[in-house]
């Protein structure tokens, strides 16, 4: 506890350090930076600007709400990351989520790691922090790799060494971003995978896409049932003659599927095959969420 507590404190020092205007540290050279820079400081909250460079832009209020109680009880416990703009003013390089949650509870500091970078460097290390870091969704990590591309001009090689993926991996996700933008906000949304995503972009023209992408909506067909109608389609069959085989929902299924819906205020999901068998899938966002939606399964 008193390790904590001398690590605070000199937290604070360095925050007053940087509010001194005989202290303006603008490079790695100036003096004291080398107190400061790479350090965990104290900042005022209010001093803190987003980036507008942060790949992720959709960020659940659930989540966020519940990582603010969190905050609450035990703190930050991973300080954010900033780079300093000018006197006392600093910008996101990552930890939004984090940043956002302590503003919900109006907290007035933040612990963070200063950085010292230039628009370019800022993007990058914002890009390549949030896509190995943060859970985000296949279109966002989509488009920061393709940010990366145009923006700090690296080929998909280069960018292969850089976050440490497969060069066919990177390939697959900058695939996404042929697919029709309805079926791209679909899958940020949950409502389709990656998985069906990969499948729909090997149809070209895009209402064709979509008109499969409903059927994977309405009657929650697999990856496998996508990909089957796909080929259908590319075949020249009509993909309409085989939605019964690929996983049309039953008659007895629909109602339920609604009060299921409504009874765990959760997307059910309702999966029938032909012969009887099937599968009910109720997801969850988090721990409280699971808890929630077990204590009405077990209290029936």
């Amino acid at each position: 506890m008193a390790k904590a507590t001398r690590k605070q404190a000199l937290g604070r020092g360095l925050s007053a350090l940087l509010k001194d205007p005989e202290n303006d540290i603008q490079s790695a050279s100036d003096k004291n930076a080398d107190k400061v820079v790479g350090n965990i400081v104290e900042l005022d909250i209010d001093a803190i600007e987003v980036n507008p460079f942060q790949p992720r832009s959709h960020f659940n209020d659930e989540a966020l709400h519940e990582l603010a109680t969190s905050i609450r009880e035990l703190g930050v416990i991973q300080p954010i990351t900033v780079r300093k703009l000018d006197f006392n003013k600093f910008q996101l390089v990552s930890g939004e989520r984090r940043y956002r949650a302590s503003k919900l509870i109006d907290l007035e500091t933040i612990p963070a790691y200063i950085r010292i970078a230039n628009d370019q460097e800022s993007l990058e290390m914002a890009l390549v922090e949030n896509i190995q870091r943060q859970d985000l969704d296949p279109i966002e990590i989509a488009l920061s790799y393709q940010r990366l591309i145009d923006d700090i001009q690296l080929t998909q090689e280069k960018l292969s060494e850089r976050v440490g993926k497969k060069r066919s991996t990177i390939a697959n996700y900058l695939r996404l971003l042929k697919l029709d933008p309805i079926i791209q906000t679909g899958i940020r949304d949950g409502f389709a995978s990656m998985g069906h995503g990969r499948a729909l972009v090997n149809i070209e023209k895009k209402e064709d896409q979509i008109a499969i992408y409903e059927k994977i909506v309405g009657q929650n067909l697999s990856v496998r049932d996508t990909e089957r109608m796909v080929k259908i389609h590319q075949q020249g069959g009509v993909a309409n003659q085989s939605i019964k085989k690929l996983g049309e929902t039953p008659k007895y299924i629909g109602a339920s599927k609604d009060q299921l819906t409504n009874h765990f205020s959760a997307k059910v999901v309702i999966q029938a095959l032909e012969n009887g068998k099937g599968k009910i899938t109720i997801p969850f966002n988090s721990e409280e969420e699971f808890k929630r939606i077990k204590k009405l399964l077990l209290d029936q």
